[in-house]
């Protein structure tokens, strides 16, 4: 057997269930059509106001201030007003308004009509684009119009003032905020300033390390002991030079000058020709003329040139003397230098067991002080970007509001509107009525056949008993049955006319 057979013979077998309990079906089905006629028409009817806004956020001053004025996210913030619309303050509001006829609604209890009004009442941007819906339900259409006409009007007017307000309490918070930050850094500076007077000369010098400087002075004292040192040698050095220098110029005389010019003579002899050679004897015996002839001379000169020679001082002589004069000097110089550096080493030597301590708390000062200026400097820029904000904020609005779609009301109820619960509870009826049959089967089953029961009992069938009602029995169709089909058709022409009853009853 096939699925299409399956299926064929199961609808087979539920409408003959149906049929062996038409009258449980009949009952059913007119039992759910009469409680559908008695609740249906007590069903209030409600109609839907609906509006369309349009959000435009750009704006052409927006780019030409970016970066010198805060702008905030104009999306975000529409989206949160949209939210804080639909608020408890402003629906107490509107249920004061005369003009909205919402008084009848608080009859019930106040607390019931706010919360009724704040879940019936939607506000929410669309997915397309900056599109915002907004939409109400109610029994009273020109009061549903007049709800979603003032939801427009307060959506509009509190995204202005919204967005004033912050830019307001923005602008009072940060000044606030510089006022602190400033008595904050008058104080630390307070802090630094008498600390430094606290600690002069041992806050260190430009911020440098102190051990740092120590170490600084010990090598500088190293070079300049090093330049003593060098200059003392160059000195000492002069002054033997000076010692070795004869003061005094040589007295020069014709000998001496022949004697020179001979002994130049000489050896050039001596480098061409060997000592036997008769210019080479000759030579050295006119040298020997001529040194005895200097002699002679230097005797002969007398106490008139001894005056002359030592007036005749050696130019070599001065400037060893004025060399020597001038390491002298430097000598000095460099030894004071190194008794006031060894000075400063050793005060500073001793100053550097106070500067871990110090050097500490100048550090922490120093640093609260950093940080409470870069605040205070952060603070006064955006109290500037604030101020051009707020008139930024005084010269356009948050976005321009455009109405797509004005409040309407919709011509029909919108569901559950009676015609569709009629339409649902005709076939709910019919339905019902279907499936009570099979729930009855389902609690207690019978079988037509002995096929049936193999088949839902799963074991063979040994026999059945028929039962015969003999020749007087009806041979067409009985009274019972007839009542069942006149009882449907009546079901169905009374659920045709109440359908048309409610279809053309007068809205309220």
């Amino acid at each position: 057997m096939n699925l299409l057979d399956a299926l064929s013979e199961s609808l087979r077998a539920g409408l003959a269930n149906v049929w062996r309990r038409r009258v449980l079906a009949l009952g059913v089905a007119w039992t759910a059509a009469l409680a559908a006629a008695a609740i249906i028409p007590f069903v209030p009817e409600r109609y839907e106001a609906s509006a369309r806004l349009y959000v435009d956020t750009q704006s052409v001053l927006r780019p030409l201030m970016a970066g010198l004025a805060y702008e905030p996210d104009i999306d975000l913030q529409l989206r949160m007003l949209a939210r804080n619309v639909i608020s408890r303050p402003n629906i107490e509001k509107m249920l004061e308004r005369q003009d909205l006829g919402l008084q009848s609604l608080a009859a019930e209890g106040r607390e019931k009509a706010i919360s009724r009004l704040m879940d019936r009442i939607k506000l929410a941007p669309v997915d397309v684009g900056n599109l915002y819906a907004v939409s109400y339900r109610d029994t009273d259409r020109e009061r549903a119009r007049r709800v979603v006409a003032a939801i427009v009007d307060l959506f509009v007017g509190s995204s202005s003032r919204e967005k004033r307000r912050d830019s307001e309490d923005a602008s009072q918070f940060i000044e606030k905020q510089i006022k602190e930050n400033e008595a904050k850094l008058v104080e630390a500076e307070n802090r630094l300033k008498e600390y430094k007077l606290r600690h002069f000369g041992v806050s260190g010098v430009s911020n440098q390390d102190y051990f740092a400087r120590i170490s600084s002075l010990s090598d500088q004292q190293e070079k300049l002991r090093a330049d003593l040192r060098a200059a003392e040698q160059t000195r000492d050095t002069y002054q033997r030079e000076l010692n070795a220098e004869n003061p005094l110029l040589p007295v020069v005389s014709e000998a001496s000058t022949a004697l020179e010019a001979q002994k130049r003579r000489l050896a050039d002899l001596l480098v061409r020709f060997t000592e036997s050679h008769p210019d080479v004897v000759s030579a050295r015996s006119q040298i020997a003329a001529l040194e005895a002839q200097k002699r002679s001379d230097l005797e002969a000169a007398g106490g008139a040139d001894a005056a002359r020679r030592v007036a005749a001082t050696s130019p070599v002589y001065q400037r060893i003397r004025v060399s020597l004069a001038e390491s002298e000097s430097l000598v000095s110089s460099l030894r004071s230098r190194v008794a006031a550096n060894q000075q400063k080493l050793e005060e500073a030597r001793v100053l550097g067991s106070q500067m871990p301590q110090a050097e500490a708390e100048l550090a922490q000062l120093n640093r609260d002080y950093d940080v409470i200026h870069k605040n205070y400097d952060q603070l006064v820029s955006r109290r500037e970007s604030a101020s051009l904000g707020l008139r930024m904020d005084e010269s356009s609005q948050m976005a321009d509001f455009q109405l797509v779609e004005p409040p309407r009301v919709s011509p029909s109820p919108v569901f559950p509107a009676r015609v569709p619960l009629a339409l649902l509870a005709i076939v709910a009826s019919i339905l019902l009525g279907l499936l009570a049959p099979a729930v009855a089967s389902g609690i207690r089953p019978t079988f037509l056949n002995a096929q049936e029961l193999r088949l839902a009992s799963g074991r063979p069938v040994l026999g059945t008993i028929s039962i015969s009602q003999g020749d007087r029995a009806p041979r067409g169709p009985t009274g019972a049955r007839f009542r069942s089909a006149l009882a449907l058709l009546m079901l169905l022409l009374l659920q045709s006319g109440w359908l048309a009853w409610v279809a053309t009853r007068p809205m309220a």
